[in-house]
């Protein structure tokens, strides 16, 4: 399913090299480089365990919304300042630029969710990279995917924007889900962890209808929250 909305964002590219790298990796999401294996799925990995998006399928609402962002700013950009920016170049670096991230990460048993694991070696903004000169990506995606995480020095505006996307994105989502975290203490006194509370809600109703719940009802948020932790703990 996640896979599913990755790739209708990746279909919309123009650039039939920049599709295709994009839908293969998303067709074939391992690192084809080391005989490590992932010890999560795609679909269940956070952005950042303890950070922005830290609940199954962060790094999911993550990426999408970056690449929605980017998108934006490409049109914003072009309108106000003239400037001529390849949006596919731009789509598909955004929807890249984290994608070995759940590579990283491993299922935390203790308090819940995910952490970082302990026998992994390579950072996943340098995996990306290596893995899209392995595969043959176009240099110009490699160079954009490089700049959008600092490995680089911006030499073009397509690295730039995935890079202020990025940060839009993870800073929103920081902030959403610190006041979600924030409306939910009380189910602590449930016996329930806070951080695993959220995670269920998002895991079973939705980031999007969690934060509509905030919105209208706290009470509403916090007895939904207290339903799913009392599930768990039976």
């Amino acid at each position: 399913m996640c896979i599913d909305i990755l790739q209708s964002v990746a279909k919309g590219i123009g650039k039939e090299s920049y599709r295709r790298a994009v839908l293969e990796i998303l067709g074939d999401p391992r690192l084809s480089f080391t005989e490590a294996k992932p010890l999560i799925e795609l679909c269940q990995a956070p952005a950042a365990p303890r950070k922005h998006h830290f609940f199954t399928g962060g790094l999911v609402v993550h990426t999408v919304s970056t690449a929605l962002i980017a998108r934006k700013l490409v049109e914003i950009f072009r309108e106000l300042y003239g400037v001529n920016v390849d949006e596919d170049l731009v789509v598909a670096g955004a929807l890249l630029h984290d994608i070995f991230k759940f590579y990283q990460y491993t299922s935390d048993a203790v308090s819940g969710g995910y952490r970082a694991r302990d026998d992994w070696y390579l950072s996943h903004d340098y995996a990306v990279v290596a893995e899209l000169a392995r595969r043959g990506a176009p240099d110009e995606l490699i160079r954009v995917v490089s700049e959008a995480h600092g490995l680089a020095p911006f030499s073009t505006l397509e690295g730039l924007i995935v890079h202020l996307a990025d940060s839009a994105d993870a800073r929103f989502g920081e902030f959403i889900q610190g006041a979600l975290l924030s409306k939910l203490r009380d189910v602590e006194k449930e016996g329930c962890s806070v951080y695993k509370a959220l995670d269920e809600l998002v895991k079973k109703k939705g980031l999007k209808t969690a934060v509509q719940l905030m919105l209208q009802s706290i009470d509403k948020l916090v007895e939904e929250a207290k339903k799913l932790c009392k599930l768990q703990t039976e």
